[in-house]
């Protein structure tokens, strides 16, 4: 099992490109089992639960053609098309159950196996199951897999969720693109990658109209056609960048990614005492000296501070001038990583989903294991800034949202090594 060893501390400089964004892509790859045109998508990241998508997509009958580069992908529908998403494909990735809405869509049945991904709360899937019940789905959950079926068409109807969820959004949008008639949904998650998502989708010729700040209007349509589309640019990989610039006092231009979408995660860098220029495509980011706490941080739902940078924030603000507070509203179990960072010196107390930080730590060189894909990257940050080696375990967990991150670290500055 492959591991880092960073050799700290390291203060970056120079540029870094972005990759595209994983959370774009998974439900925009989902979404052409609706598609009996060839798509092509471009800009995907090259990491693991992207292949794992494309390898259930294949597993549904979808030809996957991967350019050179494995950046962009020609999907083609195959004569042989199936409904079975299994458990061995759907097991390490959360996105897999953004397969059910297009299956029963488009086939009027699917047998999905309940998914897995990082184990950071209990992330159920009953509002994407009654969302689609609402629709005209009919299922059974026997042996760990949802049985589902549609007596032909879905049916457009009115839907307001009733707590916001990104990917039963997303499966909802999908499927209602060949419902009959209008759907509407209210109270939806309206994340960066959700409006993404609604734009592949309309390229392809889906009417979607967005009508109010969390309401969207689907109305119904036979076919989609064939489409080509770029994916947008990982703004949680573009926030990871900009911490990383803050906690090593280094600089650094961040290229290919809008500032817009990241303006919140800016404003509490520039608050640290961060210096931040923008462009049109590229963030200038050069660390304070001294950096300021911040009080009562807490993640929420887009335009607010994301659950996906919660970890990456905590570690900058153990290095910060002072006590700082983060409430984790969206998952229960996100706060894994605190007790590796005490590892390293961090003095960080847990209350429920409130975390006490105090700042001021110099971290030491340790060995440490990774909980879930947004806690590796904390430990990596933290790696950077310690004093002496720090090795950090099963990886694979880093590998499923960030491509090739020791190649980037290492060319900003980062003493970094990949041992398989």
């Amino acid at each position: 099992m492959d591991k880092f060893l960073i050799k700290g501390p390291c203060k970056i400089k120079g540029n870094v490109y972005v990759s595209g964004s994983k959370n774009a892509a998974l439900p925009i790859l989902a979404s052409t089992l609706l598609f009996d045109q060839t798509v092509k998508i471009k800009n995907l990241p090259r990491v693991k639960d992207i292949e794992t998508m494309l390898n259930l997509l294949k597993s549904l009958g979808s030809i996957i053609k991967l350019s050179k580069n494995k950046k962009s992908v020609i999907i083609t529908k195959s004569k042989n098309k199936k409904v079975f998403a299994s458990y061995s494909l759907v097991k390490t990735m959360r996105a897999g159950i953004l397969v059910l809405g297009p299956l029963i869509a488009k086939y009027h049945k699917a047998i999905t196996s309940l998914p897995g991904g990082c184990l950071i709360g209990a992330r159920p899937v009953n509002y994407h199951l009654s969302t689609l019940k609402r629709l005209g789905m009919k299922y059974q959950i026997r042996k760990g897999y949802i049985h589902a079926n549609s007596k032909g068409k879905l049916k457009g109807t009115k839907i307001k969720f009733s707590n916001i969820s990104v990917g039963a959004t997303e499966n909802s949008i999908i499927a209602a693109c060949l419902a009959k008639g209008k759907t509407i949904l209210k109270n939806c998650a309206i994340e960066p990658e959700i409006k993404d998502l609604t734009k592949f989708l309309s390229s392809a010729g889906a009417k979607i109209k967005w009508t109010g700040k969390r309401t969207v209007e689907i109305e119904g349509i036979n076919s989609l056609n064939s489409a080509s589309y770029s994916v947008m640019s990982d703004r949680i990989e573009a926030g990871t960048f900009c911490i990383a610039a803050c906690i090593t006092r280094g600089n650094i231009v961040i290229k290919n990614i809008d500032p817009k979408v990241i303006q919140t995660e800016l404003n509490l860098l520039k608050k640290m005492g961060a210096k931040i220029k923008k462009s049109k495509n590229e963030i200038y980011i050069k660390g304070p000296k001294k950096l300021k706490s911040l009080n009562n941080i807490e993640t929420k739902e887009y335009p607010n501070f994301p659950t996906d940078l919660q970890a990456q924030l905590m570690v900058l603000l153990c290095r910060s001038d002072g006590r700082s507070t983060i409430t984790e509203n969206i998952f229960e179990n996100r706060f894994m990583h605190v007790a590796e960072l005490r590892r390293l010196g961090a003095k960080i107390s847990v209350k429920e989903n409130k975390a006490i930080i105090e700042g001021g730590t110099s971290f030491q060189g340790a060995e440490l294991m990774s909980s879930d894909l947004r806690a590796s990257v904390a430990l990596v940050l933290a790696a950077m800034v310690a004093y002496g080696k720090s090795t950090i375990n099963r990886i694979y967990h880093l590998d499923r949202g960030y491509e090739k991150i020791e190649n980037k670290l290492r060319k900003v500055g980062v003493n970094i090594k990949r041992i398989s």
